[in-house]
């Protein structure tokens, strides 16, 4: 190999492992991935190569373990339609005979064999110096929905593969009726009550969700509740949970714990005056104090914890039933109990810990039931609110993230899946000129295939039994990632693909099963491909109006299509009030995002957008008044969005009462208290505020008849 085609053949075995070697950016102009970077991820997805003089050899390897395959691991067929599988065989091998065995997962199991010299031939190639042929194989029946598996021996060796028999539209609530219905939207550490612990719990949000149902809305959305670190360390980010397979405890509203009544020492500590006087203190706060909010609880749920026991009859029946079905739980349990024993994040373990293997010596037995039994309640306590707001007609609006924390309970678990030395990101774009490191490692789509999408499968359940409607954070992700290798500067990151045709035929099977709406969060520089195949599958966008006001003083904002959840801003954006005074501009130059050239030039289009919404609101009749209201422009933009076509409108809590602080500023750790704050109104305040109720009939009566009055 010559100097002079060596980045051809590093682009090549980029290509071969699904590393993207350039991209569009936002301004839609061609990033070309640098050397350094191809080969700092590809050194990460397991290719053997350390240098340019590897390059050729990797790139054999990679091609003739593609042909030593037989099968794929993975096949999708749509609507249970016959699927032709490709079966890849060394020529001298492919006219004998083969034994095929599909099993579905009810059990059910099917046997046929096959001549396959009588077999069409799709294609035929020399590698290596070996030649391989590709053979068609038909399977004989529809398959019904789920995941199956294939077996096909030939050639002299038994090949596997999970089918997957997916329906091509995710779950519908919408089958027989266009649909046009409301929710609201508050993070659940910002609602809070006068009964509350400093932080909103379950309780909040059932009292919360029924309030919304009774002025006419349909769901309730929030930020997602999956177990953090909450002592140390301490990492509260809703999007960097320890796993997406277990709950917040934090939530649980421990005063609806059957175990209290029953556990004197419990009541005799929540009723002291140094407790009481502690909540008082966190609800004063404007802020959560996750540390000392979950201390305080943990005092009471560890007693109730150590009450629980054989004695405890039906409850305890109950726990080792939940035990016993909830997989992994005591293995989680486990982990966070040997993270606290030790003071340390398992990276910090020594072998055989790090490595998954667990003894009783490495940590403490009642801290094992304590997390077990935290997980208990926390499922206790959602399942009844989920069934108790469906009956009410009102769905849970439900956050997938991501990622997970890098010393967390997945990525020790699961370590395999987690690819180490890079993390997940974002390239540069309007805002953040540098580009984003999220600090999380992404999952290495290969192995999510070689281990049948168990994770994912599991993951996605977890959530499905008590959301209504799932919300697909960076959905981009589905299709292409974008990794940033340690030591390298964000901007230095490139796209690896993903086999989106199979996480969308997981997505279906799931969004069926447990009859959960599918949303995609398809905000920012998204390739036209990702809308795309959204659409063919079914899965709503988003529609967010400050994204939708453009420059041009002639232009206005987009139709709303009907698949999709408009809003005026979601949590990483101002609030409206603080997106018309341009308040984030100023924060953004505060934090240092900024320079102050750019906070002017910023300043300048937001004034231009604000005349361009101003005229459009004006032409369509929504404002009338002095456009210099930042009320009456509200209200105005807000009437808008209801009487769009859009099948679910998602209202801020916040913004009813004119909010200007941010919930989360992106790309700050320190300096903004992301994830932090509280609502300014406390729930008993804002449900009799005259001027939040009046806007949410309002917005009811558009949702049902089209008109605002």
């Amino acid at each position: 190999m010559t100097a002079g085609n060596e980045p051809l053949s590093l682009q090549n075995l980029a290509r071969a492992y699904g590393v993207e070697t350039d991209y569009r950016d936002n301004n839609g102009r061609r990033q070309e991935a640098s050397p350094e970077a191809l080969l700092a991820v590809l050194k990460a997805l397991g290719a053997p190569v350390e240098g340019s003089e590897d390059i050729s050899a990797a790139r054999r390897e990679r091609r003739l373990s593609y042909w030593r395959q037989p099968l794929d691991p993975v096949v999708v067929s749509w609507d249970g339609a016959p699927t032709d599988i490709d079966l890849r065989l060394p020529s001298d091998r492919a006219s004998g005979t083969a034994a095929c065995h599909l099993k579905f997962e009810t059990g059910e199991v099917r046997e046929w064999g096959i001549d396959l010299s009588r077999l069409p031939t799709l294609q035929q190639a020399t590698v290596e110096g070996a030649t391989y042929t590709v053979k068609s194989i038909a399977l004989p029946q529809v398959l019904p929905m789920g995941y199956h598996r294939l077996t096909v021996e030939a050639a002299g060796r038994l090949n596997e593969s999970l089918f997957i028999s997916a329906p091509a539209f995710v779950y519908s609530p919408y089958v027989e009726t266009e649909g046009r219905e409301w929710g609201s939207f508050l993070p659940l550490y910002a609602l809070y009550s006068k009964r509350s612990w400093g932080s909103g719990d379950f309780s909040d949000l059932e009292t919360f969700m029924g309030w919304v149902s009774g002025l006419g809305g349909n769901f309730v959305a929030t930020l997602p509740f999956l177990a953090s670190f909450l002592d140390k360390p301490c990492d509260p980010s809703p999007y960097k949970p320890v796993s997406r397979l277990f709950w917040n405890e934090f939530y649980i509203d421990v005063t609806k714990v059957p175990e209290m009544a029953l556990c004197p020492e419990a009541i005799a500590l929540a009723e002291s005056t140094e407790f009481r006087e502690e909540i008082e203190s966190l609800n004063r706060e404007r802020l959560v104090d996750y540390r000392r909010g979950m201390a305080l609880k943990r005092a009471i749920l560890e007693r109730l914890a150590k009450r629980l026991g054989p004695d405890s009859g039906e409850r305890w029946h109950s726990f080792q039933g939940f035990v016993r079905e909830r997989d992994g739980l005591l293995d989680y349990a486990r982990f966070r109990a040997t993270v606290e024993f030790r003071g340390e994040t398992w990276r910090s373990w020594p072998h055989p810990l790090r490595d998954g293997l667990l003894q009783r010596k490495d940590f403490g037995k009642e801290t094992q039931h304590y997390h077990a039994y935290v997980q208990w309640l926390a499922d206790e306590q959602l399942a009844r609110v989920s069934g108790r707001v469906r009956e009410k007609g009102v769905r849970l609006y439900l956050d997938l993230p991501l990622g997970v924390h890098p010393d967390g309970y997945d990525t020790w678990r699961q370590g395999d899946l987690f690819v180490s030395g890079v993390s997940a990101g974002a390239p540069p774009d309007a805002l953040f000129h540098k580009g984003q490191n999220w600090g999380f490692p992404p999952v290495h789509p290969q192995k999510m295939r070689e281990q049948g999408y168990r994770y994912a499968i599991a993951y996605l359940d977890h959530h499905m039994k008590y959301a209504d409607v799932l919300r697909v954070d960076h959905v981009m992700g589905l299709h292409h990632l974008f990794w940033v290798p340690q030591g390298m500067e964000a901007a230095e990151g490139v796209y690896v693909r993903c086999p989106a045709d199979e996480m969308y035929a997981i997505l279906s099977v799931e969004s069926h099963r447990h009859q959960c709406q599918m949303v995609g969060e398809n905000l920012g520089t998204v390739p036209p491909y990702v809308n795309n195949t959204m659409a063919q599958h079914g899965v709503h966008g988003l529609y967010v109006a400050q994204y939708e006001v453009p420059l041009d003083p002639n232009g206005g904002l987009r139709d709303i299509p009907p698949a999709s959840v408009a809003s005026l801003n979601t949590h990483d954006m101002p609030p409206f009030a603080a997106f018309w005074q341009g308040l984030e501009i100023e924060r953004w130059h505060a934090l240092g995002l900024i320079t102050e050239a750019e906070a002017k030039t910023r300043t300048e289009d937001r004034h231009a957008a604000k005349r361009v919404l101003v005229r459009f609101l004006m032409q369509r009749g929504y404002l009338k008044g002095d456009p210099g209201d930042v009320g009456l422009v509200f209200r105005a933009c807000l009437s808008f969005l209801a009487d769009s076509p859009s099948r679910m409108l998602m209202v801020n809590m916040e913004d009813l009462w004119l909010e200007t602080e941010q919930q989360n500023v992106p790309g700050v750790v320190e300096g903004h208290p992301n994830w932090q704050r509280k609502a300014w109104y406390d729930f008993e305040t804002f449900s009799r505020m005259t001027e939040v109720v009046g806007l949410l009939r309002l917005v009811n009566q558009a949702r049902q008849t089209g008109e605002v009055s």
